[in-house]
């Protein structure tokens, strides 16, 4: 590795080496400096880690410039069968303003009227709506009186309609618009007061309408082909838990939850049950789920990078590649290789892998100081065994057309999670953690359904769910 223009890699071997051939250097001098190299390679490597080699998110790369796009043979601006978004005339309007011709203007002569030109100017008006409820009371000659039933839901002197409910849902649980800022937009905007603890009530109120749904993406995503999971950590509290997402093309679901492993699966209710194709990361808790499991190659391909790039891992260089070129030919041949196809890449795999063996050997078995326990093993070696012992779980892409290369799904569903933290920093109790998941997972399975967050938060206010979640 190189820092600036000074080669930090060179600069150890060196030092290594000129400690090995001195024969004047005391034995405690010789640990303690072999002590301070080990320090020194581990925080180079630690330097040296970005989003290419490793999970670290692209946010985090110092200096890091956008990669330029490759060019190509497409024309700018929309392809051949794109669905643009214009503004088009609207056949009603909700005004209209006739414009009449000075005819001070005009020249001597008589003038006849015979149309007109239109030009539309589509514009917004935010504005409070009251409806006033009014129930007739009679009396009989007795003098008893009765009064007009008022519609359901309409229980108190002053309240607030479905529409805020559910615009206040949509900007604090969708767009993620911190409370006091939702509660500026409706004074300042509309000019209803709104506090954040009515805020809360809102989100509250959809948590506990969205029960029946939390029921029906379990059961879908339990009865489905593929899942993919996940999990990130949240802070709640200032006390760090875990959020957990199972989810697929259809469907999304997740949950917060104390812990990082089998205990939290156990409480969603989805993967112990699940009998499908499972895509994760090799967190080693979904093993324990009775399932076919494939794992994800983008992880993959970042920690053979860095086996690469840091460790110097010739073996990890041509399985990168390799990988590489087998998702090429996935994707060229509609998602799924022929028999002879797939058993040549499935070789040559195994013949780089079979080199990797020779280049990062297993630890030495003399050098074991105890009966028990496995010998510890460098990042390197545990990247080659994993991709040792599971083959068929890297590589069933290949010939499962539903199965793909990477968890990228379940990451980008769960990414929004972040995009939370960043702006809030933190949950402030397990029951507001839970109410974002809930209603989150709702309005991400909706959104992969076609039905757009404001109008599923209307429905939802409304006592109804969208069409799709009927079936």
């Amino acid at each position: 590795m190189k820092l600036e223009t000074v080669n930090i890699d060179e600069i150890l071997e060196k030092t290594k080496k000129q400690l090995a051939e001195d024969p004047g250097i005391s034995t405690p001098l010789k640990n303690s400096i072999e002590l301070l190299l080990a320090l020194v390679t581990l925080l180079i490597n630690r330097l040296g880690l970005n989003s290419s080699n490793s999970s670290k998110p692209p946010s985090s790369d110092p200096n890091r410039e956008k990669k330029k796009k490759q060019p190509n043979k497409k024309k700018l601006g929309g392809q051949k069968g794109h669905k643009g978004e214009n503004l088009k005339k609207i056949p009603e309007p909700d005004h209209i303003k006739k414009i009449k011709v000075v005819r001070a203007t005009l020249p001597k002569g008589d003038y006849t009227e015979v149309g007109y030109d239109c030009r539309q100017v589509i514009d917004i008006n935010i504005s409070r709506c009251v409806t006033e409820y009014r129930a007739q009371i009679l009396e009989d000659s007795n003098g008893n009186r009765h009064t007009a039933l008022f519609p359901e839901g309409v229980t108190r002197p002053v309240q607030y309609g479905t529409g805020v409910k559910a615009h206040s849902v949509y900007q604090s649980q969708y767009q993620l618009i911190p409370y006091n800022r939702v509660e500026e937009h409706f004074h300042d905007q509309a000019g209803i007061p709104i506090s954040a603890g009515s805020i809360y009530n809102f989100n509250e109120d959809a948590y506990k309408k969205l029960e029946i749904f939390e029921e029906i993406v379990k059961t879908k995503l339990i009865n489905d082909y593929l899942c993919h999971a996940d999990e990130t950590s949240i802070n709640i509290n200032a006390d760090r838990h875990w959020l957990h997402c199972a989810s697929n093309a259809l469907w999304t679901y997740y949950l917060p939850h104390k812990k990082r492993g089998f205990e939290a699966m156990e409480a969603m209710g989805v993967l112990p049950h699940f009998k499908g194709v499972l895509c994760h990361d090799h967190w080693k808790s979904y093993f324990k789920i009775d399932c076919q499991h494939v794992l994800c190659n983008a992880h993959h391909l970042r920690e053979l990078e860095r086996a690469w790039k840091q460790d110097k891992q010739k073996w990890a260089r041509d399985i990168r590649v390799l990988l590489l070129q087998i998702n090429m030919a996935v994707d060229d041949a509609g998602g799924q290789l022929l028999p002879a196809d797939s058993m040549k890449f499935r070789q040559q795999y195994r013949d780089r892998l079979e080199k990797g063996q020779k280049e990062c050997p297993p630890p030495d078995e003399s050098q074991r100081k105890g009966k028990r326990g496995r010998l510890k093993r460098s990042k390197a070696r545990n990247l080659l065994e994993r991709l040792i012992n599971y083959e068929t779980e890297t590589l069933l892409f290949m010939d499962d057309p539903k199965v793909p290369f990477s968890n990228n799904q379940g990451e980008r569903d769960i990414r929004m999670t972040k995009v939370h933290q960043k702006i809030s920093g933190c949950f402030r109790s397990m029951k507001g953690a839970a109410i974002f998941c809930r209603v989150r997972s709702y309005l991400s399975t909706c959104k992969k359904h076609g039905v757009k967050a404001s109008e599923a938060l209307r429905l939802l206010f409304e006592g109804k769910l969208p069409e799709f979640l009927n079936e």
